[in-house]
């Protein structure tokens, strides 16, 4: 068999949110609600969900603009930055939490998935993901430069699941002091882990972006997520 993907309709209180799904060659595993970028589901998210696939993850990826610009999908660009600048400003982010933990509850029902299910973010979505850590009970937690972490440090205590946290130490957009401000407030916790990867900067992951693209970090990120995810929310069992 080969990974699949394909779309689905995520019900919630308010209407139907879209969502794109990734499936691994097995047919069934742990899964993730993956929260994407400022750019909505675009190229990267979709190659993010097939690495989870291609790991033996179940991904569902939501669109989180669905209230305000439904099936928004931006170029890894400046343009796209800025759209996507504007599209994250009309984001309520408790509500879009609830809607992460609104579709978390539906990828547990998902026939391909075990039960067990995580989230994974990026950027906006490591924000987001940052807030349904603490709100529900996710079985673990993969965190990418969530830029609103740092505001948001009171709800450390209230973070039980495992987390890994991944930051750019050049970050032009997290000032280095509020990365350090993360470190230092969740060093004694033994079930978070913090890595700053130094010389790369925000996004680093997104290597659909010229811009932003660091190879190395990138790399070196996902090796240890993979080995968190081998201890704590291992696919093959």
């Amino acid at each position: 068999m080969s990974t699949s993907s394909r779309e689905h309709s995520i019900e919630t209180p308010d209407g139907a949110m879209g969502a794109h799904v990734a499936i691994p060659a097995s047919g069934r595993g742990p899964g993730f609600v993956l929260v994407h970028e400022i750019f909505g589901v675009n190229d990267y998210v979709r190659d993010s969900a097939q690495r989870l696939a291609d790991a033996g993850y179940v991904a569902l990826a939501p669109d989180f603009f669905w209230r305000t610009r439904p099936g928004l999908e931006l170029p890894n660009d400046d343009e796209g930055m800025q759209i996507g600048r504007e599209a994250i400003g009309e984001v309520d982010f408790a509500v879009a939490a609830g809607d992460a933990i609104t579709a978390l509850a539906a990828l547990r029902e998902l026939p391909e998935c075990d039960g067990r299910a995580g989230v994974i973010g990026f950027c906006f979505g490591g924000s987001i993901g940052w807030q349904v850590a603490a709100r529900d009970e996710p079985d673990v937690a993969v965190l990418y430069y969530g830029s609103a972490i740092p505001d948001a440090l009171g709800l450390a205590d209230q973070v039980t699941c495992p987390t890994i946290m991944h930051w750019g130490g050049d970050d032009p957009f997290i000032p280095r002091e509020a990365i350090d401000a993360v470190a230092a407030t969740v060093a004694d916790r033994e079930n978070i882990e913090c890595h700053v990867h130094e010389g790369a900067g925000h996004a680093f992951d997104n290597h659909r972006s010229e811009r932003f693209s660091v190879p190395e970090a990138s790399a070196a990120a996902w090796k240890l997520t993979a080995a968190f995810l081998a201890r704590e929310l291992p696919a093959g069992g």
